[in-house]
């Protein structure tokens, strides 16, 4: 009985979940990303950081699948175009200009794929630079230091 219970409310979590997943149009997308910065992971194991301004520019990092190395990487303003039917991005040498499907997961968080290529995604997180900052431990003296310093009998 128990278990069934635990199957039915596993199921039923898993739908809420997938039902709350929200496809944006390409105007309540820009809304909803631009500006703000996102640690990113993608299906080929690409990752990094990075924020799209309203002008359509890009700056962050990517870490390559396989890689160590952490690489900058900054596209010029208009790089991610939005009109009334879609959010396409514009990079010079490409025949085409690829445009993508915004599913928004939560408040903070959406998952951006190839329109018609749904395998081809990466899932944004929004991360809050200045929260990370009241999150840190102040440093710490060595402890040889702090013995330094205690009066000595």
């Amino acid at each position: 009985m128990l278990v069934r219970i635990a199957v039915l409310g596993f199921f039923a979590v898993s739908f809420a979940a997938s039902a709350s997943a929200q496809e944006l149009a390409p105007e309540q997308a820009r809304a909803f990303i631009a500006g703000k910065l996102f640690a990113y992971n993608c299906f080929d194991g690409t990752s990094g950081v990075g924020r799209i301004f309203a002008d359509g520019s890009i700056i962050g990092t990517i870490l390559p699948p396989g890689s160590r190395t952490l690489r900058f990487a900054s596209l010029p303003p208009g790089t991610i175009r939005v009109t009334r039917t879609s959010m396409c991005a514009h990079l010079p040498g490409l025949p085409i200009d690829p445009c993508f499907k915004v599913q928004k997961i939560d408040y903070h968080s959406f998952r951006g794929s190839l329109s018609g290529l749904s395998f081809a995604y990466c899932d944004f997180h929004q991360r809050n630079p200045r929260a990370a900052l009241t999150r840190r431990e102040p440093a710490r003296e060595p402890a040889t230091a702090m013995a330094a310093m205690r009066p000595r009998p």
